[in-house]
């Protein structure tokens, strides 16, 4: 019998936000399976599950996935992880893919199962849900994400002043993911529209490395890219 590809979120980064289901899976798994920016370096995702498995527990592929928009690079690269976890399915082994937060909010499993499903349709997935950062720094700052008639937004922040502008301006509620780069520009923007303190700028959530920056002093800060902001008007 062919085995089951599942996407598993293993939450924002502290251990116990992993769902029970997520556990389960991957304690089942024959193989699990996480994206790697390098050769050698160890994936967030990766961090948060050695809470609970040792690496020598269970059969461990990395995947690597090269940080460039190049499609000439990614397609090879895609195909080439799609392929090594076919070869595990093909031979029985349920492959549990883990990934930081949910796996289908700006996963890299989201792409993952796409290439999946065009090269080998036949392969049966599961998505098993996680705590996304949002709801976390939710949590952690004990701020509603939308209550009643209000709206929120989950935006992934970019260098386009007006489109960032619109966002707050249509919104009670905005959750900026990926703010590193463009963190100045969120700062101008939050003073024209008088919102700064209305603001809020976590890295790593929940993680014994999480830090909850004091936003007035963040011009020009150099910020990891597991950095959020959320604003609440």
């Amino acid at each position: 019998m062919t085995g089951t590809l599942y996407g598993v979120g293993v939450g924002p980064g502290d251990p116990e936000l992993m769902t029970v289901k997520a556990y389960r899976r991957l304690k089942e798994a024959d193989v699990i399976a996480y994206p790697k920016k390098g050769r050698q370096s160890k994936s967030y995702a990766e961090q948060i599950i050695d809470a609970y498995f040792a690496p020598e527990e269970k059969r461990r592929l990395g995947l690597h996935f090269p940080m460039t928009k190049d499609p000439a690079v990614l397609e090879p690269k895609w195909n080439e992880a799609v392929d090594a976890i076919w070869a595990e399915l093909a031979a029985g082994r349920d492959v549990a893919f883990v990934t930081e937060g949910d796996p289908l909010l700006y996963s890299t499993f989201i792409h993952l199962m796409r290439v999946m499903e065009q090269r080998y349709p036949e392969a049966p997935i599961e998505v098993i849900p996680g705590v996304s950062s949002a709801n976390a720094a939710a949590a952690r700052l004990r701020w509603p994400l939308a209550d009643g008639d209000e709206t929120v937004v989950i935006v992934p922040a970019r260098d386009d002043y007006e489109a960032m502008k619109a966002a707050l301006l249509r919104h009670d509620c905005v959750v900026f993911f990926k703010v590193a780069k463009v963190i100045d520009l969120l700062l101008d923007l939050l003073r024209e529209l008088d919102l700064l303190q209305r603001a809020a700028v976590i890295t790593k959530v929940t993680s014994g490395e999480e830090v909850v920056w004091n936003v007035e002093e963040l011009a020009g800060a150099s910020l990891e890219y597991l950095t959020l902001m959320v604003v609440r008007k």
